[in-house]
Formats: structure tokens, sequence, C-alpha cells
């Protein structure tokens, strides 16, 4: 793998309104994000090869609407090893996938922003950045290491 996209899911429907939290759909306004997201990417020239999403419903809804902004991307796979997993479990299943030369993952915080500092900094404590709909593009030289990848984008809506 030498880029990685890491994508979190758009603004979902509050909890309060679904009553389940793996079925929280996007907001009106989390599908334009997802849709901003995905014309990003390919206004940048940033074409995923694979990506792996979260099987909730508000990333996998911001998986395809982001991928529809792009000419011949490709259908996401779900992955449950996303949904509320730690920087660390993120890592292995990434891991998993090294055979792809850019891989977008579609998740959820905290694990998401963790994850961008663990891989740019070597550390993911406390680490804040990631709001609803954020991605960031990351080159990776060698291994999928801590501290191994520059950041070479972050886009926010």
């Amino acid at each position: 793998m030498h880029e990685l996209i890491l994508l979190r899911h758009a603004e979902a429907v509050p909890i309060e309104t679904s009553g389940d939290d793996q079925q929280r759909p996007l907001s009106a306004h989390g599908k334009q994000e997802a849709q901003a997201a995905g014309r990003w990417l390919a206004a940048h020239g940033v074409r995923p090869e694979r990506v792996l999403s979260s099987p909730a419903r508000r990333a996998d809804e911001t998986a395809r609407f982001a991928l529809a902004e792009m000419t011949g991307a490709p259908a996401p796979q779900l992955a449950t090893e996303i949904y509320d997993a730690s920087p660390g479990e993120l890592l292995a299943l990434l891991d998993q996938h090294g055979d792809s030369g850019t891989l977008m993952l579609v998740g959820h915080n905290p694990g998401i922003e963790r994850l961008v500092a663990l891989l740019v900094e070597g550390r993911s404590d406390e680490f804040r950045g990631m709001p609803p709909g954020a991605l960031a593009v990351l080159h990776l030289d060698g291994a999928l290491e801590p501290g191994n990848a520059r950041l070479d984008a972050f886009w926010s809506p």
C-alpha cells in the first residue's frame, strides 16, 4: 500500500431519531458532506483501488455517496472490524489489505483520527481533529508502522 485515504463518516441523524447506533442514517447535510468529499477526491486525482467501510449505516452511506462522485470507483466492502475499533485494530485490518496500492477506509472516531496521529506522528493519545465527513490522505514509504506515513492532504467539509 502506497496511499491510504481515511474518511470519517459524515453527519448522521441523532441516535434519538433512529434508536440504534448501527442503523443511524446520514442527515441531509451529511449526504452533502459525503458527496463533497467524493468530489474533492476526484478533483485531486485521488482514487481508491479498494474501499473498506464500517457496516454502520452512516459509514456505508458515506462511502457510497463519496464513491458515486468518482468515475470507475470500486464498490465498498463492509468490514465489521472497523466499527468501534482502536488504532491497533485498524492497523491489523489494513495489514490484511497491503496488496492494494490505494486503499480507502471509512469509519468512526476516535479510531480514525487516532489512526492518523499514530501513522503520521507515531502516537495516538487524545488526538482530536477529524470532524464528520473529513478525510486524510496519507502516503506510505515502506511498512505500515507508527510514524511511517506522511500526511499529503487533509480536507474537511
